[in-house]
Formats: C-alpha cells, sequence, structure tokens
C-alpha cells in the first residue's frame, strides 16, 4: 500500500478509505489529537502557530467551535468509521482535553466496548503554571487508550532506570559490585496438586500460598547461585540491575509539546514515537485523520510503518508537508528514507463521482 496525504473532510476521507481502498480491517495503529471543545479558534501568525484559542490575529489554522453534546457526536461519527478500519489486532489513541476527556471516555466504552478499554493516560504536557486560578493548575492531558479486541499488538516498551531508580530498587551489592534486589518465590494462592507445592530443601510454601515456578527451576536459580535466604529462613530469587532491560512505562508521561510549534496543538514526537513502536509493527498501516502537522505521520514513516493523514485545513496539509520534508535518508537504517505518498483531494474525486450518478439516475 502506498501512504497517502487525504485533502478533505474526515467523515468523507474515512469512507473513501473504507469503500475505495477496501481498507477495513487493515488499520493497525489509529492515533487522533482532534479538537478538544474549547469553543475557540487557533491561529497562526507570521508563521508562529498560537498555542491557545481564541487569538485574536493570525489566519485560522482549525476552527475548534463544537462543545457539549455536539462534539461527543461528531466523534462519535468518526470513531465509528475508525472501528470499522481498524484490524483485529489494531488499538486506538485518542489525545483528548481533560475538561471533555471522562465524557468521551463512556462514549468510547459504547463504540469499542468497556472489556476493550487498556489505559487513562495522564500525559504532562508543559511546565507548572503559576497565575491565579480557583483551582489547582493544569499540566496534563489525557490519552484514552483503546484496542478492537483482546489480542492486540504489543511491543512492550521499557524505559531505562536512572541512576536514583537504581539505588532504589536495588539496594544490595554483592562482593563484585553488582547492585541486585531480592523478591519471594512464593504466590498467594494452594495449589494441592503439581509442581508448585512440592518442598524445595524440605521446606514447602507459606500456608496459603505457592512456589511461583516448579521446582526443579528453583533448585536449578539455586545451583546457580540465585537463591537468597532471608533472615527468617525463607528463600528469595536474586535479581540483577546490569540484567534488567528497564522498568515497565506507566500510565503517566512526561513528554512536553513544542515551546515554538510550527502549528497549534503540535504534539511531541517521541509520544509518538513511543506509541507507535508499542502498538504496531514494520510495515502496519498508521491512520491519523486529524493529522495537523504531521507528526504522527514522520513517526510512522521514521518507524518504518505506513501512514494514511487525513486534514482539511490548508495550514495543516503545508505543515505536514514541510515535517515529512524533514526527514533524513539514514543509509544505515532502511526505515528512515525519502517519505514517498499520494496526495488525494476528496471534494476532487466526489465532483469526478456525481455526473455517472446523475447518468444513472436518467437512464
Amino acid at each position: 500500500m502506498k501512504n497517502l496525504l487525504i485533502k478533505g473532510n474526515n467523515t468523507q476521507g474515512l469512507n473513501y478509505l473504507l469503500e475505495n481502498r477496501k481498507l477495513k480491517g487493515k488499520i493497525d495503529l489509529v492515533y487522533i489529537d482532534p479538537p478538544f471543545a474549547t469553543n475557540g479558534n487557533f491561529t497562526i501568525t507570521d508563521g508562529r502557530a498560537s498555542t491557545i484559542s481564541n487569538s485574536r490575529n493570525g489566519d485560522i489554522a482549525y476552527s475548534d467551535k463544537l462543545i457539549g453534546k455536539k462534539f461527543i457526536e461528531y466523534l462519535r461519527e468518526r470513531l465509528i468509521l475508525l472501528k470499522e478500519l481498524l484490524s483485529e489486532q489494531g488499538s486506538i489513541y485518542l489525545h483528548i482535553d481533560y475538561k471533555i476527556g471522562h465524557y468521551v471516555k463512556v462514549m468510547m466504552d459504547e463504540v469499542f466496548g468497556i472489556e476493550n478499554f487498556r489505559n487513562d493516560i495522564a500525559r504532562i504536557k508543559c511546565n507548572p503554571k503559576n497565575f491565579d486560578r480557583l483551582g489547582y493548575s493544569n499540566i496534563k492531558d489525557l490519552i484514552l487508550f483503546y484496542t478492537k479486541s483482546s489480542k492486540p499488538i504489543w511491543n512492550e516498551p521499557r524505559e531505562k532506570y536512572t541512576k536514583k531508580d537504581i539505588e532504589k530498587l536495588f539496594p544490595k551489592i554483592d562482593k563484585q559490585g553488582r547492585r541486585y534486589a531480592t523478591v519471594p518465590i512464593h504466590a498467594p494462592g494452594e495449589t494441592e496438586n503439581g509442581k508448585s507445592n512440592q518442598p524445595f530443601k524440605g521446606i514447602m510454601p507459606p500456608k496459603g500460598r505457592h512456589w511461583r515456578t516448579n521446582v526443579e527451576t528453583v533448585e536449578q536459580w539455586d545451583k546457580e547461585g540465585l537463591i537468597e535466604w532471608s533472615s527468617t529462613g525463607n528463600p528469595r530469587k536474586i535479581i540483577f540491575a546490569d540484567e534488567r532491560e528497564g522498568k515497565r512505562v506507566q500510565d503517566i508521561w512526561e513528554y512536553k509539546d513544542p515551546q515554538y510549534p510550527t502549528y497549534p496543538t503540535e504534539k511531541n514526537h517521541e509520544l509518538l514515537d513511543l506509541i507507535i513502536r508499542t502498538s504496531s509493527n514494520p510495515d502496519s498501516i498508521v491512520l491519523d485523520c486529524f493529522c495537523g502537522s504531521g507528526t504522527a505521520l514522520k513517526s510512522a514513516q521514521i518507524n518504518g510503518r505506513k501512514w494514511i493523514g487525513i486534514d482539511q485545513s490548508e495550514h495543516a496539509l503545508k505543515a505536514t508537508i514541510e515535517k515529512l520534508k524533514t526527514i533524513k535518508v539514514d543509509l544505515f537504517n532502511c526505515f528512515v528514507a525519502k517519505p514517498e505518498y499520494e496526495f488525494i483531494e476528496i471534494a476532487k474525486i466526489l465532483t469526478e463521482e456525481i455526473p455517472d450518478k446523475l447518468l444513472q439516475q436518467t437512464a
């Protein structure tokens, strides 16, 4: 499939993908950053984008005037189409403001099923604010993460331990100077039969618990010097810091927005890199139907994914094309190549189809 950059209304664009491009069930990842129901307009003045709505000067990059129930229905219409496009292993990440996000979640529970809700991710978007207001200062927004099914693409993300993390999580040091921690080798729940309820060195698991693995594995750990006995006589597994890949990514992310964006509400590219690497595979198709400045499309390109972007704003499309041009070819990484894509104008396609439909009606 060719990468696609589509100009036009995104409901028309999504229907075009379903009907003309036959992409139903073919999209592995959707990331969207729609309007936030701010009841304002976002502008660009002399090449600089406004970061707040209702700026008085400049050209309107996009209008964000839908609020309340109308806004929820506006999103619902598009999410129903996006669900059709998602593959069975697909995921959707919807970036939204904290003021409207909880209403959006209730609606997404209906569309995707509450059983497919995975995370409400808090994204720290800026530095602390010090101006007066009735309430606590807001430095976050939300990302709602849903999957199409119970078996999505999931490439476990890890982040490196900081020095402070290592000192806190691996407080012990062995004779070779290696930092380590110990964890229990038993877990809640009893098993009457099976290899996890047999004696290890004559010791049974504590009452109401069982060994985390079979006794043969525990004995092998002991031979390898990976069992340490606590002061109370309990065996514990040794975990070395230098053998760990890193810590699991939690549901609070700090990816601050660019200080001087080229397009209003432009997002941090590292945020998109994380999402794309985690919830898609090389050659997966990534779709952003509110593509704005094209950050998701660029991240998809440099991570070896196919991509589709849709937007009706001239400013957005200009920013996207310019951003794609900044991708530098890397001779040592086949993924990082000059992006090739097909540019489509939905309005022209619809205009071309009208005469045929009229002929059919008069025949």
